[in-house]
C-alpha cells in the first residue's frame, strides 16, 4: 500500500514532528506542513491510513477557501496533495472546540464528563436527563489548554483563559466569534451535503503584527465529527451512534478493548485500516462534492512529496 507514515526530509530546514504532521520552518517566515497518514487519538498514534494525509490536506483546502471571508487563514500555497505552505504563526495556547451535540469519546468531551456526573463544565451548565448524542440548545465552545510535546489537553473556562493570561479578553472574544461563525458556516454547508457537523476543533495563531489567523486544518474528518444526517433520528431513538465517516469509530473500537490513556493499544486490524481509508475518501467526496483521485506519481508517496518540495531544499 502507498502509505506516508513518516515524512522526514533531511534537506529541509528546522524540522518539527507533530502527531500527524511534519513541519519545517523556512527562512522567509513560512512553514512547510506535510500531512502524513498517521492516525492520532487519545494523545497517541494508533496506526496509519492510506490516503489520509491527502484527504486531510485537500478537505482543509476546500474549507479554507469556503471560510476565508469569515476568518483569515495561514495558507500560502499547495505544492503537493499532502502539503501546505503556510505562514508561520505563534500558535495560541488554547485549543477551541465547538460542539453542537452531547457527544464524544475522549476524556475532555462533554459526553464523557456528563456520564461521570458532571453538570458544570467549561463554564457551562447542563441539565440532568440528557441523552447520548442529543443536540444542544445552541453550539457551545469547550476550550482546552493546548498541549505541546505530547502533553495532555486540559479543560478550561473562559474565565480561566483570561485570568491565567493565556489570551487577553479581546483575543478571547475575537477567537470565540471566529469559531462560532466558522462552525455555523460548516454546519450550513455540511447540511447541504446530507451531513451533520457535530463538533470540531480550531487552532488559531498570531502573525508578526499580532493578527489572529486560522491555522492547522479546518472541518476535516480528523478535526471534526460528522454524522450522516438521515441516520441521526433512528440512531438517537435507539440510543446508538449515528453513522459517521470520521475516525470516531476507530476510537470506539479501541475504547471497547482497553483504557486508551493507560493500556497498550491493541493492533488495529488490517480490514479496519482499509475500511477507514475508504471512509476518509468517501468523506472527502461527500464534503467537497469532488471525486477523490489519488496522486500515484513517484515510486512512493514520500518520493513524490520530496520531488515537489525540492525548491525548498537547503544546501549542506
Amino acid at each position: 500500500m502507498r502509505v506516508l507514515s513518516d515524512a522526514f526530509i533531511p534537506e529541509l530546514p528546522n524540522p518539527y514532528r507533530g502527531k500527524v504532521r511534519e513541519n519545517y520552518d523556512l527562512a522567509d517566515g513560512s512553514r512547510i506542513i506535510i500531512a502524513t497518514d498517521r492516525l492520532s487519538a487519545f494523545d497517541r498514534i494508533l496506526t496509519s491510513i492510506p490516503d489520509k494525509g491527502h484527504v486531510l490536506t485537500q478537505t482543509a483546502r476546500y474549507w479554507f477557501e469556503a471560510t476565508k471571508d469569515i476568518c483569515p487563514n495561514h495558507v500560502i500555497a499547495y505544492p503537493d496533495p499532502n502539503v501546505v505552505i503556510g505562514k508561520r504563526l505563534d500558535i495560541l495556547p488554547v485549543e477551541i472546540v465547538v460542539r453542537g451535540y452531547l457527544a464524544g469519546t475522549t476524556g475532555t468531551s462533554l459526553l464523557t464528563l456528563y456520564k461521570k456526573g458532571e453538570r458544570t463544565m467549561y463554564g457551562l451548565d447542563l441539565p440532568d436527563g440528557m441523552k447520548d448524542n442529543q443536540v444542544l440548545p445552541h453550539p457551545v465552545i469547550t476550550p482546552t489548554s493546548k498541549a505541546f510535546d505530547g502533553g495532555h489537553d486540559e479543560p478550561l473556562t473562559p474565565a480561566d483563559i483570561v485570568e491565567k493570561g493565556l489570551l487577553t479578553k479581546e483575543q478571547w472574544e475575537q477567537v470565540s466569534n471566529y469559531a462560532l461563525a466558522l462552525f455555523k458556516r460548516g454546519q450550513e454547508l455540511a447540511a447541504k451535503r446530507g451531513l451533520i457537523l457535530v463538533d470540531t476543533k480550531y487552532e488559531f495563531g498570531t502573525d508578526e503584527n499580532g493578527r489572529i489567523l486560522l491555522a492547522d486544518e479546518i472541518h476535516t474528518p480528523d478535526s471534526s465529527r460528522y454524522w450522516i444526517a438521515d441516520s441521526y433520528d433512528a440512531a438517537f431513538q435507539a440510543g446508538s451512534r449515528p453513522k459517521s465517516f470520521d475516525k470516531d469509530f476507530i476510537r470506539a473500537w479501541v475504547v471497547e478493548r482497553c483504557d486508551p490513556y493507560k493500556d497498550d493499544i491493541p493492533a488495529i486490524p488490517q480490514e479496519l485500516v482499509e475500511e477507514t481509508a475508504a471512509v476518509y475518501r468517501t468523506g472527502y467526496e461527500t464534503i467537497t462534492g469532488e471525486r477523490f483521485v489519488p496522486d500515484t506519481t513517484g515510486e512512493t508517496v514520500l518520493e513524490r512529496v520530496r520531488n515537489n518540495l525540492k525548491r525548498y531544499f537547503v544546501s549542506s
